[in-house]
């Protein structure tokens, strides 16, 4: 029988979130090439959060996107995709796009939303992060910035619920 836990709340989000604000302001002083493609479903928010952080810090305001990755998928014969919405304000060309997701597992999300940004423009670098890493990778895919890793077993399931999305923000594991 699956059991589940609440590892973390809005504090501990919200904590995250500050962390990895500061990690992307120690990486890119300058932010004038830097957007943000939040990926579905709760990428998105994610993203919007953290470019106001980074605004609230330093003035700059950051572009986000959002982008579509259903019939980028490699698994389409296995489920029908359900298209959302893409929302992509800026040329990818010539920046760095920061994929931001909510939680990195096979990585197979990841390489579609790879494949998908290459129809917005050809960006000069493409970073990574994760809310959540959990591991269990499939593809060679590593994010360059990481909220917090956990160790699960590969049939476990993690769910990051987000304010916007879910009404609240926490951080579930449910172990199978």
């Amino acid at each position: 029988m699956p059991s589940q836990s609440i590892l973390g709340d809005s504090s501990l989000v919200g904590k995250l979130l500050e962390s990895l604000s500061e990690a992307i302001l120690t990486k890119h002083p300058t932010l004038d090439k830097i957007a943000m493609v939040g990926l579905p479903k709760r990428g998105y928010p994610l993203a919007l959060r953290l470019s106001a952080l980074i605004q609230q810090k330093k003035g700059v305001s950051i572009p986000v996107g959002q982008m579509d990755i259903s019939f980028h998928r490699d698994d389409l014969d296995q489920h029908s995709p359900v298209p959302q919405l893409t929302q992509m304000p800026f040329d990818a060309t010539q920046r760095i796009i920061l994929l931001v997701d909510d939680v990195l597992f096979t990585g197979r999300t990841t390489r579609a939303a790879l494949n998908a940004l290459n129809d917005f423009g050809r960006p000069d670098k493409i970073e990574l992060l994760a809310l959540i890493d959990r591991g269990h990778r499939q593809m060679p895919i590593q994010p360059d910035y990481i909220g917090q890793s956990m160790t699960t077993a590969f049939t476990d399931r993690v769910s990051v619920h987000i304010q916007e999305v879910d009404g609240e923000d926490s951080i579930i594991h449910q172990k199978s």
